[in-house]
């Protein structure tokens, strides 16, 4: 299976001719036609992981793309058909087997709302929390996906959730809000804690896959 980062919170993820993309927000530059699209996965209504104007233009370019989310981002955009899914459920979209985690967005203050954030593993290999340190349901997950940066975040925070996974393999997401500077401290403490655990740690950037 491939893996290939786009800005923010875009992943793809494809197999056996078939595509899987993972949270399209505003900050990606935009999709057209992707080859084999099955479906669209939404962790939250936030616009940095789901754009309207983004998953038009997705819907325009790939017709009868299955759409996957939460209940919170199906009453956000009630016009779209959607899949709409909570931790525990599994789901099949083509060829991939994708299983929900999590539940809750972390708490950016007490005076906003904290709303619903449904994670995503795809193949038991793939693990993807979207707004949240949620744990995934397995131990020493082969591969996570760590947020560099967020206003719900510090570097301690996501240093405690690497060191608890301990995955095997770990790329960075959710990093557009960093300077450049900020960028090389927070991968740096991202790759030290991904490899006191014993795993590896993945720094792609735009565009750039891996074979997971």
């Amino acid at each position: 299976m491939k893996l290939t980062k786009y800005e923010h919170s875009a992943v793809l993820l494809e197999k056996d001719c078939e595509a899987l993309l993972i949270d399209p927000g505003n900050f990606a530059r935009p999709f057209g036609k992707i080859p084999g699209l099955v479906a669209v996965v939404v962790t939250h209504e936030h616009l940095d992981h789901i754009d309207p104007q983004q998953l038009e233009r997705i819907l325009a370019e790939n017709p009868g793309v299955q759409l996957i989310a939460g209940s919170g981002v199906a009453a956000s955009l009630p016009e779209y058909d959607w899949d709409v899914v909570s931790p525990g459920d599994t789901r099949e979209a083509g060829s991939f087997h994708l299983d929900f985690y999590g539940g809750k967005h972390a708490i950016i203050h007490e005076s906003i709302p904290q709303i619903e954030n449904v994670g995503v593993g795809v193949d038991g290999k793939f693990w993807y929390s979207g707004d949240s340190f949620s744990v995934p349901p397995v131990a020493n997950p082969e591969w996570l996906a760590v947020p560099a940066s967020a206003p719900w975040l510090k570097v301690g925070e996501v240093m405690d959730y690497v060191l608890e996974v301990k995955p095997r393999n770990a790329i960075y997401i959710h990093e557009i809000i960093l300077s450049e500077a900020g960028m090389g401290m927070m991968l740096s403490r991202i790759q030290k804690t991904t490899e006191h655990g014993g795993g590896v740690f993945h720094p792609l950037g735009h565009g750039e896959s891996v074979e997971i």
